[in-house]
């Protein structure tokens, strides 16, 4: 499974390095070629000899080795890898991942890396749970690095509680995991809508809502790591999506919008439509910034429908497509979903409802059920935005592999 995989595994200062052994040796068998980089700390709990013996190669910590007079390219060994393995990555590693300081060879070749690059935090509870720690974590998960959370457990200082190193053999499962998920979408063109539209009034105002676009990024980031040909029609958002490979088009109002998803979709296999489009626009726009007259204390606004998006695409879509919808309720959620989902002809919605903490625009978790073509309701708990992306996605490639 695992054959000609070229792996990098990262060491790092931590008692958990003891492990690591057994992980190279699983990935060896598994056909693996497989390149150990540690740092000096890390040689106080593992030595290079045990390592660079089951691996096969010499164990890098340094560009230049004074002994043989060869240099290591962190420029090249960032090109060779397939995959960037930290683990264990300890509290002073995330942070400068995290920051971009790069003053050891582990932390050049992280910078020079063009692979995924997936990281096993291990530390104490405290460290695990400080503030900082948790948004080093968060930084490095929005610029696409995957995280393998810690286990719960027996700690190196006595305390019990997160920040234990997950164990080899489950790191191995999700490289495998990873690998297996990598060319599931190869081939595929995707569209994804996301963000806001801002309907405009006059040249300075606009009506908008306060989508930040995140969850749609997420999405199209899932699928780009799966081997997907992305187009990301991007509303209103600060949010970028990390990916080199994601076409973005930027739109502002709910016609840029339609035009350009109409535009992309001829050609898509999914799309999946999970802008917050504005469902009304004004149905004249001023040329020049409206003021306050001292005639009038109250001023109409008359509004007209917006184009559409998911109920054109449903009418247009042909057999060998998938189009997926977003909806968004405050009351009688799932019948509104269901309801939406059969009028507008699509083959999985996904709901969201604003009636709990965590839920909702501007945060990075959400909690969604997933409804099928033939109703079937799928529930899931709350979870960071990235992972509600890879359940959403997980759900279409299954539904794609039954057609």
């Amino acid at each position: 499974m695992l054959t000609g995989k070229k792996i990098l595994i990262g060491i790092t200062g931590s008692i958990a390095a003891y492990k690591i052994p057994l992980l190279v040796r699983l990935l060896k068998k598994q056909g693996a070629e497989v390149q150990v980089v540690m740092t000096d700390a890390a040689k106080d709990f593992v030595t290079p000899l045990t390592l660079a013996t089951l691996s096969g190669l010499p164990v890098l910590s340094k560009g230049f080795d004074t002994e043989t007079g060869k240099w290591n390219s962190h420029v090249e060994l960032g090109l060779w890898a397939d995959l960037f393995v930290i683990a264990p990555a300890s509290a002073n590693t995330l942070a400068k991942m995290a920051t971009g300081i790069a003053d050891n060879y582990l932390l050049t070749v992280c910078l020079s890396a063009k692979c995924p690059i997936m990281f096993a935090p291990a530390m104490d509870l405290d460290m695990y749970k400080h503030p900082a720690t948790q948004e080093n974590i968060c930084t490095l998960i929005s610029r696409g690095c995957i995280f393998i959370a810690p286990a719960s457990g027996e700690l190196a200082s006595g305390l019990c509680g997160e920040g234990r190193m997950e164990e080899p053999q489950e790191i191995f499962n999700k490289i495998k995991d990873f690998f297996q998920k990598k060319q599931r979408f190869a081939g595929k063109k995707v569209v994804v809508t996301a963000g806001p539209t801002h309907e405009a009034i006059d040249p300075v105002r606009f009506i908008g809502n306060h989508s930040s676009g995140l969850m749609g990024i997420e999405i199209a980031r899932a699928f780009a790591d799966q081997g997907a040909d992305v187009t990301l029609v991007l509303g209103p958002s600060s949010i970028r999506a990390e990916r080199n490979s994601i076409q973005v088009i930027p739109v502002t109002s709910a016609e840029e919008m339609f035009n350009a998803t109409t535009a992309t979709f001829k050609n898509a296999d999914i799309a999946v439509l999970s802008a917050a489009v504005a469902d009304f626009r004004p149905e004249t726009v001023a040329d020049h910034k409206i003021k306050k007259s001292p005639d009038n204390d109250a001023m109409t606004l008359r509004l007209v429908k917006t184009e559409d998006i998911l109920k054109t695409l449903g009418q247009k879509k042909k057999e060998n497509q998938m189009l997926v919808g977003f909806a968004l309720e405050t009351e009688n959620g799932i019948e509104n979903a269901k309801k939406k989902l059969h009028s507008k002809n699509i083959d999985m919605i996904v709901l969201n409802t604003m009636n709990e903490a965590g839920v909702g625009f501007k945060t990075k978790t959400n909690k969604v059920n997933i409804i099928t073509k033939d109703d079937k309701i799928l529930e899931y708990g709350l979870k960071p935005k990235n992972e509600v992306a890879q359940d959403i996605l997980d759900v279409i490639y299954q539904s794609l592999t039954r057609q």
